[in-house]
């Protein structure tokens, strides 16, 4: 069955710009502090957009362009909005009292479904694809895995598609980085949904995996990503990459392999946090690479799982 019909939308749970990064500007930790975030801003994408809005989204939505920035919530029938659990959203850097919601970005609380490490030092990027995803593609010298932005998705399809044929796994990283923990459920659905349509109208498959922005989770976004079949991701070790394009850098290329090289001796494992946003992250995710060097692993390899929930031919 393909993804250009119109029954299919209402099974998805069952089965599937200007800028181009959005920078967290603070560190995690227990009492996790951010200065400011930058998020993507609200623009009409279909001026930018290379991927057409296909018939069976505009037959199901509506809508004949892409959105912006805070896309439209369109109600669907496998989600009960008045069974997620009663948390209520809070602002980046605000903290709930305790780990009841098994938040990760305040208290790193991992949930039974959520992957989180993998047995071999395994490189992941994340908030592309970019005009520098193609070199990042060449200097790999294995398969890893792709948290892309949907917004970024439609508008690189042909970036977007040179990852997938070349066998690296894709995963959501939402519609526009948005901070999901602030958002209410109808706009947590929004930026999920729409970043599952743009990878299914892009690459004709419905992602297995994604990684909340800012590591911004909870037990009620978690809830309705399960409704979509989605598994949550998050990591071991930060880069921290994106502080080299903070002004001014606060992070050097030498500061980031510095980290590599000590987790690569030390023999530890799990999954590096590292963006395809930039020149400067791509340049130094190639020489990540090349010092953790083989044996990496996609996600979906760390734990033994399915790739995608479809793909269509």
């Amino acid at each position: 069955m393909r993804a250009d019909t119109f029954p299919f939308i209402l099974t998805l749970g069952l089965s599937r710009l200007g800028s181009t990064l959005a920078v967290p500007t603070g560190s995690q930790s227990d009492t996790l502090i951010r200065s400011s975030f930058t998020e993507l801003p609200s623009v009409n994408i279909s001026m930018m957009a290379s991927t057409p809005v296909p018939k069976w989204l505009s037959d199901f939505t509506g809508l004949t362009e892409w959105p912006g920035a805070d896309p439209p919530y369109i109600p669907l029938d496998f989600i009960d909005l008045k069974s997620l659990p009663n948390i209520p959203p809070r602002a980046p850097g605000v903290c709930p009292p305790d780990r009841s919601t098994c938040s990760f970005d305040c208290f790193k609380c991992i949930s039974f479904d959520d992957a989180y490490t993998c047995p071999t030092l395994s490189q992941t990027f994340d908030d592309g694809p970019s005009p520098y995803t193609p070199k990042l593609l060449a200097g790999l010298n294995h398969k890893t895995t792709f948290f892309t932005i949907g917004m970024n998705v439609v508008r690189y399809p042909e970036i977007y598609n040179q990852i997938k044929n070349q066998g690296h796994l894709l995963g959501c990283h939402t519609w526009s980085h948005k901070f999901l923990p602030e958002l209410n459920n109808e706009d947590i659905v929004a930026q999920l949904q729409w970043s599952i349509w743009a990878m299914n109208a892009t690459g004709s498959h419905l992602p297995k995996w994604y990684r909340p922005p800012y590591g911004g989770v909870d037990d009620r976004v978690r809830q309705i990503a399960r409704a979509f079949g989605m598994q949550a991701v998050l990591w071991d070790h930060d880069s921290f990459d994106w502080k080299m394009e903070t002004s001014p850098p606060s992070r050097t290329a030498d500061d980031i392999y510095s980290d590599v090289r000590r987790w690569k001796d030390s023999g530890v494992n799990g999954l590096i946090l590292e963006h395809d946003a930039y020149l400067s992250t791509v340049n130094s995710g190639i020489e990540v690479s090349k010092i953790v060097g083989a044996g990496q692993m996609t996600v979906a390899q760390c734990v033994d799982s399915i790739d995608y929930i479809n793909t269509f031919d």
